[in-house]
């Protein structure tokens, strides 16, 4: 116990406080997520059947996948799939990308037109095929060109519009305040920060003191991501930064279930037992399935590829059934070979 005032308090009501602030609902404008949990956009990952299995596990905000915001690729097969939210509940958000303001705003109100509910503007991602077009983080270079996009957008529709950042370009350049402070007086309504630098890409640990500097600068929801892959390390992400919520990528892959093991722990403090071989083996399943039925016969297949990788990852830890597996082109095969896999795994 310590002292507080006149008052004793113990570290377990302590602990109590921060658990109930913790379940109390994000707002992004008119809406209020069903938990503080968001899964990433991720270009090649979130797409429906991906966002349909998370959210059914947990998340209370699913983001889709980045789109471009050139319309000559709007017509593309893949443009169309990531437009794509037919049969999704909840609030439907978007991410656009590009650096040209206009463009942005068109891309917005296209999407808006389409179901969107809330417009993501992307600032984060480190692709040099993106960054060459000067989209995505290369866009933290330049404070002024931050500004004219945010204004255009937001003036250019009526649902929220949220922004996505890096802390910075590189460690030289950390800026994460200052593109904080201009999305906050242009209209920006949600601000999530990953804890890397443009230069990092993915690799060392995340950094959270930006995050928490962010945060502190800011009186606009902030959104705490990188390297968030348990539920321990999701409540002291959200205690250090004093964040509204966190966001969800890489540690999702292949664990979609990781959303609801985080929101018990939330709640409760306590941990849920892992998803048995049976449990995987149904969702693995239920996945491909839908992934199949998405993206059709020719295409469903080798998009299951990775995601089933990830999935067996601690389980095939020698590769040996994803080398076999991936030299499967047949729906059906695939569906046959999991079985199989799981059926040998459980004698």
């Amino acid at each position: 116990p310590f002292q507080k005032g006149k008052k004793t308090v113990t570290f377990a009501a302590v602990f109590d406080v921060g658990r109930i602030l913790h379940t109390i609902p994000m707002r992004i404008g008119p809406y209020e997520l069903e938990n503080n949990l968001i899964l990433a956009p991720m270009a090649g990952v979130t797409d429906q059947p991906f966002r349909k299995l998370c959210k059914a596990l947990g998340a209370g905000l699913v983001v889709s996948e980045m789109l471009s915001s050139n319309p000559k690729v709007w017509a593309s097969e893949k443009s169309r799939h990531r437009m794509n939210h037919d049969g999704e509940s909840g609030i439907r958000a978007v991410q656009i990308a590009g650096s040209d303001p206009d463009e942005m705003a068109l891309a917005a109100q296209e999407n808006v037109k389409r179901g969107a509910q809330i417009i993501d503007i992307n600032m984060g991602c480190p692709a040099k095929k993106v960054n060459k077009k000067l989209a995505g983080s290369a866009l933290l270079r330049s404070p002024e060109l931050v500004e004219s996009i945010v204004r255009t957008v937001v003036d250019a529709v009526d649902v929220p519009v949220t922004l996505k950042i890096r802390t910075g370009w590189d460690k030289e350049t950390i800026n994460g305040v200052e593109i904080a402070r201009i999305a906050e007086q242009n209209g920006i309504q949600s601000l999530a920060v990953h804890g890397r630098t443009r230069a990092c890409m993915y690799k060392g640990d995340a950094e959270y003191d930006t995050i928490r500097a962010i945060k502190r600068s800011v009186s606009i929801p902030v959104v705490a991501n990188g390297d968030i892959t348990s539920p321990e390390k999701a409540k002291f992400v959200l205690d250090y930064t004093g964040a509204d919520a966190i966001m969800i990528g890489r540690g999702a892959q292949g664990r979609p279930w990781l959303f609801r093991e985080i929101q018990h722990y939330l709640k409760s403090g306590q941990r849920l037992p892992e998803p048995d071989n049976q449990e995987v083996r149904d969702l693995l399943l239920t996945h491909v399935k839908s992934l199949h039925q998405f993206y059709g016969e020719f295409m469903g297949p080798k998009i299951a590829r990775k995601h089933v990788g990830w999935y067996l990852k601690e389980r095939d830890e020698e590769r040996q059934f994803r080398k076999s597996f991936n030299a499967i082109d047949a729906p059906q095969e695939q569906l046959n070979a999991l079985l199989q896999y799981f059926e040998t795994l459980e004698n």
